[in-house]
C-alpha cells in the first residue's frame, strides 16, 4: 500500500489521482493525519502534504519541497499549484513524464473550449497547457483541435432553451470483464422488460411536461445493450419515444446497437423505421481470444456480418467502439484490430483506454494475474489515431477516467457530418441533460452557469419500486432546490 497524509482532507482526490498515475500498480490511500497510522511499505514513498496559509510544503520519502501560494483564498489556484509541486515531486522520484501532465480531470477539452471562448488564441492556450498542467505539447495540440472542431459542431445548438435525452437499457446478453456500467444479464430479468418500459413510459412523461418549453437536440439510447430488447419491446420503445417528445428540431438520434450477438435484421428495421440516424456496433477488439477472455459471446465474424447487416438496412452512420489495453493485446494485436476495422470502414470511431474500475471483474482478474498483461502505450493510441487518419476521420471529442492504462485518453473520430453530438454535450456540459432509466445521471445545466446532478438508483427492483422517487428527483434539478 502507498499512503499519503493530509494536515487537512483537501483535495484529496486529485491528490489521489495523480499518485495513482505515476503508481498504477499500487494501492493508492489518502487519509487526514493522525486518523491513522502512517504507513511505508518497503520501497514505495511515504506521501505527506502540509497545507499552510501562504504554502504547502510536500514530503515524498526523504525529499521535501514546498510552494508559496500565489492566491491563498482561490481555491483553483490553490489546486493547480498543489499539483504542480506534486507533479514535479513525483516526476522526479520516478523518473516519468505523464503524457497529461498534472491534469486529473476528465474533461481536457473543456479548458482549451473555455480559453477559445475568451478570445486565446491557439498558440497561448498551448503555452497556458503546457505551463500550467505540464501536457506535453501533442496533448495538449489534440484538446485545442478537437475544442476548435466542437466549437463549430455546437454552433446551431439550443444552449439554455434546449436539451438531450438520454434512455438507458440496462440489460445485456453477459457482462463483460471490465464493465462498470449499470447492466443485468437479459435471461434472467427478461420476464421484467415489460415493467421496465412501463416505468421508462412513465419518467418519459414527465420530462415532456418539464421541458415542454425547450428544444430536444439530440435524443441517445444507451445502456447496457439497447438491442437485447425483442423487436416488438424496441417497437414499443421507439413508437413511445416518437409520441412523446417532439422530433421536429432533433438533429442526432443515436441508439447503441452494441454487441455483435444482440444484432438482427428484425431489430434494424424497427431502428430504421423510427428515424434513428446514428448506431453503434461495438467489437472493442477483433482478435477472437480476447472476445473470449472479456467474456463477448460473439466472434469476429459476427461482429463483421453484424456491420454489413446494418449497411444493408440503411444505416450510413456507424460507430464502432473499441478498447486498447485489453488483456495480453499488445502493439500486433492493436494493429490487426485497426486493419480489421479498416476494411469495414466505420463513419465514426471511438478509442478508448482500458480504464480499471473497482465495480468490475477486471479487478479480481488484475488481482490474479498482475498489471503487467495490460499493455496501453503512446505508440498503441498512435496507431489508432493514424489509421483513424487514413479512413479520413477527425478526432472531435475527448474525455479522460480514472485509473486508465497509461495515463491516456479517449477519442472519438469521425467522418465529417457523422459526429457524435451527444457525445460533445455531454463532456462540455452546455446543455441539461435529462437521463431515464435504471443507474443514469441527469445534468441541469442552470443560467447562472452551475451544474448540478441526479442519480436514478442502480438496482433494477430498487428503480421500479421507487420510479416516483426518481421523477420527483428530476422535479427537484430542474427547479434548482
Amino acid at each position: 500500500m502507498l499512503a499519503v497524509t493530509l494536515n487537512e482532507l483537501r483535495f484529496e482526490y486529485d491528490i489521489h489521482s495523480l499518485v495513482k498515475a505515476f503508481y498504477p500498480a499500487e494501492t493508492v490511500k489518502v487519509f487526514q493525519e493522525g486518523t491513522k497510522e502512517f504507513v511505508s511499505d518497503g520501497e514505495n514513498p511515504a506521501i505527506a502534504v502540509l497545507f499552510e496559509k501562504t504554502r504547502i510544503r510536500i514530503r515524498v520519502d526523504d525529499s521535501e519541497g514546498e510552494t508559496a501560494l500565489s492566491s491563498p483564498e482561490e481555491k483553483n489556484v490553490v489546486k493547480n499549484e498543489l499539483k504542480q509541486l506534486l507533479y514535479r515531486m513525483l516526476s522526479t522520484k520516478t523518473g516519468r513524464l505523464l503524457p497529461w501532465g498534472s491534469l486529473t480531470g476528465i474533461r481536457p477539452a473543456k479548458i482549451a473550449m473555455q480559453l477559445l471562448e475568451e478570445g486565446r488564441t491557439q498558440e497561448e492556450i498551448r503555452s497556458y497547457m503546457e505551463q500550467t498542467y505540464y501536457c506535453s505539447r501533442e496533448k495538449a495540440e489534440l484538446a485545442i483541435g478537437i475544442a476548435c472542431r466542437e466549437k463549430e459542431i455546437l454552433k446551431d445548438i439550443h444552449y439554455e432553451q434546449g436539451y438531450s435525452l438520454y434512455v438507458g437499457i440496462p440489460f445485456c446478453p453477459t457482462t463483460c470483464l471490465y464493465c462498470s456500467f449499470t447492466s443485468f444479464p437479459i435471461t434472467a430479468w427478461r420476464a421484467r422488460v415489460e415493467e421496465y418500459l412501463d416505468a421508462l413510459e412513465r419518467e418519459m412523461d414527465f420530462v415532456r411536461e418539464a421541458c415542454r418549453d425547450r428544444v430536444l437536440d439530440s435524443v441517445y439510447i444507451g445502456g447496457g445493450t439497447p438491442t437485447t430488447l425483442e423487436p416488438e419491446q424496441l417497437e414499443r420503445l421507439l413508437s413511445r419515444i416518437r409520441e412523446t417528445f417532439d422530433f421536429s428540431q432533433v438533429k442526432e438520434f443515436t441508439v447503441e446497437a452494441g454487441r455483435a450477438d444482440s444484432i438482427t435484421a428484425d431489430k434494424l428495421r424497427v431502428l430504421k423505421k423510427y428515424g434513428v440516424t446514428r448506431i453503434s456496433v461495438n467489437p472493442q477488439t477483433m482478435n477472437q481470444k480476447t472476445l473470449d477472455l472479456i467474456g463477448r459471446r460473439h466472434t469476429v465474424e459476427q461482429v463483421k456480418e453484424a456491420f454489413y447487416l446494418a449497411r444493408q438496412e440503411g444505416f450510413t452512420n456507424i460507430n464502432m467502439d473499441l478498447i486498447l489495453g485489453l488483456p495480453g493485446e499488445e502493439l500486433p494485436e492493436v494493429q490487426h484490430t485497426m486493419e480489421e476495422i479498416k476494411r469495414l470502414s466505420p463513419d465514426s470511431l471511438t478509442v478508448h483506454s482500458l480504464a480499471v474500475k473497482k465495480a468490475s471483474r477486471m479487478m479480481q482478474w488484475i488481482e490474479k494475474n498482475g498489471l503487467e498483461l495490460l499493455h496501453n502505450t503512446e505508440e498503441t493510441i498512435s496507431l489508432a489515431a493514424r489509421t483513424a487518419q487514413e479512413m479520413n476521420l477527425h478526432p472531435y471529442y475527448l474525455y479522460r477516467q480514472k485509473n486508465m492504462t497509461g495515463n491516456l485518453e479517449n477519442v472519438g473520430y469521425a467522418r465529417e457530418g457523422c459526429y457524435g453530438l451527444y457525445n460533445i454535450l455531454i463532456m462540455e456540459e452546455k446543455q441539461t441533460i435529462m437521463a431515464i432509466g435504471a443507474g443514469t445521471i441527469s445534468k441541469a445545466v442552470h443560467p447562472d452557469g452551475r451544474i448540478e446532478r441526479c442519480e436514478n438508483v442502480k438496482e433494477l427492483p430498487l428503480y421500479l419500486e421507487k420510479i416516483d422517487e426518481m421523477i420527483e428527483r428530476k422535479r427537484r434539478l430542474l427547479e434548482g432546490v
